[in-house]
């Protein structure tokens, strides 16, 4: 098979890319509006950058309207997220946030998700997260327009919480301890508790 990308409609090329890039771990990402409101939403476009200085990006997309997600309108208006990890345990939580609410409406209160304060941002954490970046925005960058186009977030990772439960015998944490999930084509996940090593070449 041979697709033409450059033929595609955005919808088809989103579906090809959702089903073929896998796994693709997921960014539930808190927010809040100027006002107080809090958001929490979930984007499967999500990767650490590098570590000097510590940065990641994820990526909020328009929706099939061309609009900016709420979370996007949010940064723009309070540059501070958290970026909350998602373990097996809270994959249903975190799927029901992916749900539109009207603008405004806090996902943590619309689902019961306990929230708890971050130390050096503005938006909350998610309680129960086995990890979870507080991050100062460094930058936007737009791509397309219209439909599915991107909203590239870039954070500054300022602090990392992660819970003593996920650690290992070495005191990092264990991959399968964490137990998070990945984001496969469709509505399919995958867990961080299928290992195997590789030893890397010199």
């Amino acid at each position: 098979m041979h697709l033409d990308f450059t033929k595609l409609s955005a919808r088809d090329a989103y579906q090809w890319m959702t089903l073929t890039i896998l796994p693709r771990p997921i960014a539930w990402v808190s927010t809040i509006a100027a006002d107080g409101k809090t958001n929490l939403a979930p984007f499967s476009f999500f990767q650490g950058v590098c570590a000097n200085p510590p940065t990641l990006m994820f990526v909020p997309v328009n929706n099939r309207q061309g609009v900016k997600k709420d979370t996007v309108r949010n940064i723009e208006a309070v540059p501070e997220f958290v970026v909350n990890l998602v373990p097996h345990a809270l994959a249903a939580q975190m799927n029901s946030t992916a749900a539109l609410l009207p603008y405004g409406e806090s996902e943590f209160e619309k689902f019961g998700i306990a929230a708890t304060p971050s130390t050096q941002v503005r938006p909350p954490r998610v309680a129960a997260a086995p990890v979870a970046y507080e991050c100062r925005l460094d930058r936007f960058v737009h791509i397309g327009e219209g439909p599915l186009a991107a909203n590239v977030v870039f954070g500054r990772i300022l602090t990392v919480h992660v819970r003593d439960d996920v650690l290992g015998a070495d005191g990092k944490p264990d991959p399968r301890k964490l137990d998070l999930v990945g984001r496969l084509g469709g509505e399919e996940y995958a867990t961080t508790r299928d290992v195997f090593s590789l030893v890397r070449p010199d």
